[in-house]
């Protein structure tokens, strides 16, 4: 402030000092110029006189206000001086108070940790109490979460949750109605996976409204409603119906509880509380199956079809011929050209003077053009039998070659865009071994029909031969003992 007052006096000096020197360079200005000095006579304001005034007074007035400046100074700062008096005394009295607080802090932290060794030593086996009660606490929250019962019991798992946080922390002692409710809880859980309870709950149905059902839950395992399975969310508290249902065997449980039916029905409960069933609806039917095979294995169907009516009608086809032969057979007397027995006897007495062998060609002739009717389709069933498993094995080709481009290019990171080619792969193999199989059983029962009445053509033409070479040595005795 000091500063400031002087550079105000040396300012107003150095002014005083420039308007008295050009007051003294007023003379010869005045002496050059006529016009000016007749101008300074008519303004009495610009003598020397007044000037000179007017610089006492400016200075008089300059000291008085740097006097007046000094003394608010000087006052000032004795009362800053009484402030840092005021401000050293509160720093002296916050000390003071810090260290005794630090004093005390130490002795407060010797005396908890007394204390919590006192306390360690007093609670001895109840730590590992503590202890199992955070474990059961946990494990037994972790399974109501995901239990049907949460629908009927919902605030059971905010008390789980913070008793066994609680525990954890052991710096408070459980109080025995809490151990008790953990108890009964984990009593009422057993309890309830031996009911079978009826209640309305909210149901989100296949659309994804939410509906007011009368739900059945089966023990732990399984909630039913409407004769279908229900899936329950854990993370929504909500149950929701099946996108699709498990095969037919296994909804005959749902249905008999949704008629009210009472007594012992059979039931498919899901022990891993839905896993199973949702495995199940996942897992494709016959006709998705077969649908996997894609256009070879719809081939393989239709040639298994095709072989198997063509087997069946050829069996039907011999069986008829086979009842009419045997008729003929017991019946020579009355020969009939509708069996080939018939036609190969007729063949045989034609011409009665024919010799034995000639008659044995004759007979051989007749036998080999009823064998090719006979054996009808025969080479066709074989050759259905021979290509559904090479046609399966096309398809499984196929399938691979399905499958390697999808690891081409996505990778083998997703199993799922393998699964085309490999189900591909695998369902045309499976197809062309059902056709195959069958087939086969097929042919050789049909052959076996055909070789069973072949051997009885033949033998009746081996009969015929050897009726005609027997009548025809009686004949060549009875010439000889004429």
């Amino acid at each position: 402030m000091n500063a400031v007052i002087l550079l105000n006096g040396l300012r107003r000096r150095a002014t005083a000092l420039a308007a008295i020197g050009l007051l003294a360079l007023a003379p010869t200005t005045f002496a050059q110029d006529e016009a000016a000095d007749t101008a300074s006579e008519t303004d009495p304001g610009l003598t020397l006189q007044s000037l000179l005034d007017a610089v006492r007074e400016g200075r008089s007035l300059d000291q008085r206000d740097d006097a007046q400046r000094i003394r608010r100074f000087e006052q000032e700062r004795e009362r800053q001086d009484e402030l840092l008096a005021e401000i050293r005394n509160r720093r002296a009295e916050l000390e003071a108070t810090s260290a005794r607080r630090e004093t005390t802090y130490e002795e407060n932290d010797q005396m908890i940790g007394e204390l919590e060794e006192r306390l360690q030593e007093r609670m001895g086996s109840l730590k590992e109490l503590f202890g199992v009660l955070q474990q059961v606490a946990s494990d037994a929250q972790a399974q109501f979460h995901v239990s049907l019962t949460e629908l009927e019991h919902p605030g059971r798992s905010d008390f789980l949750i913070d008793f066994a946080g609680r525990m954890g922390q052991a710096n408070r002692l459980p109080a025995i109605n809490e151990i008790e409710r953990l108890w009964f809880e984990l009593q009422r859980e057993m309890t309830e996976s031996g009911r079978v309870v009826r209640a309305n709950h909210t149901v989100v149905s296949r659309a994804g409204v939410e509906e007011q059902r009368p739900v059945t839950r089966v023990g732990l395992f399984n909630a039913v409603a409407d004769g279908k399975y229900l899936q329950f969310i854990p993370e929504t508290q909500r149950l929701v119906e099946f996108s699709r249902q498990p095969a037919g065997r296994y909804m005959a449980g749902p249905a008999a509880v949704a008629d009210g039916g009472s007594g012992t029905v059979p039931f498919a409960i899901d022990p891993v509380r839905g896993q199973l069933l949702e495995i199940l609806t996942q897992a494709p039917n016959l006709r998705e199956r077969v649908a996997q095979g894609g256009a070879i294995g719809y081939t393989i169907i239709a040639l298994g079809v095709a072989g198997v009516l063509l087997a069946l009608w050829r069996l039907f086809v011999l069986g008829r011929e086979d009842h009419v032969i045997r008729r003929q057979l017991k019946n020579l007397g009355n020969i009939r050209d509708d069996n080939a027995v018939g036609r190969i006897v007729w063949a045989a007495r034609e011409d009665e003077k024919l010799d034995v062998e000639t008659l044995e060609l004759r007979l051989g002739e007749a036998v080999l053009a009823e064998v090719p009717r006979i054996n009808k389709h025969l080479p066709l069933l074989k050759i259905i039998a021979a290509v559904a498993p090479l046609m399966g094995l096309l398809g499984t080709v196929t399938g691979m070659i399905v499958t390697f481009q999808a690891i081409t290019l996505f990778g083998a990171g997703d199993p799922r865009l393998m699964a085309g080619g490999i189900s591909q792969a695998l369902i045309t193999t499976v197809l062309g071994l059902c056709v195959a199989i069958p087939m086969l059983l097929l042919h050789n029962l049909v052959q076996g029909r055909a070789r069973g009445i072949t051997e009885i053509l033949q033998q009746r033409a081996v009969a015929l031969v050897a009726e005609r070479a027997e009548l025809q040595r009686e004949r060549d005795a009875a010439q000889a003992s004429s």
